[in-house]
């Protein structure tokens, strides 16, 4: 792949949205799998709480869908998806 394509691609990227690993609160770190009540002892109460919806439940009971809102924080917001009180994404931009 050439750079001119790679820039590109990054430039798409971050303009976007970019999905995270990980997000550190302060000296804490909140990762894909923690639970809902684990990430708010450790980041705080979100600045703003999304219902989004619910899954479609096919092979269990629906679990609801919600977005939570951190930030700016450097410059960035954070945006973590959770489905049933586990963080599934975390996903920063710039405001």
């Amino acid at each position: 792949m050439s750079r001119r394509a790679i820039g590109a691609l990054l430039g798409v990227m971050a303009s976007t949205g970019m999905a995270a690993d990980s997000m550190r609160c302060g000296s804490n770190l909140v990762s894909a799998g923690d639970r809902a009540f684990e990430v708010e002892s450790k980041c705080g109460a979100p600045r703003e709480r999304d219902l989004v919806g619910f899954t479609d439940g096919y092979s269990r009971a629906d679990l609801k869908i919600e977005e939570w809102i951190y930030g700016p924080n450097n410059g960035m917001l954070y945006i973590l998806r959770f489905e049933g009180n586990r963080l599934i994404r975390i996903e920063s931009r710039r405001p």
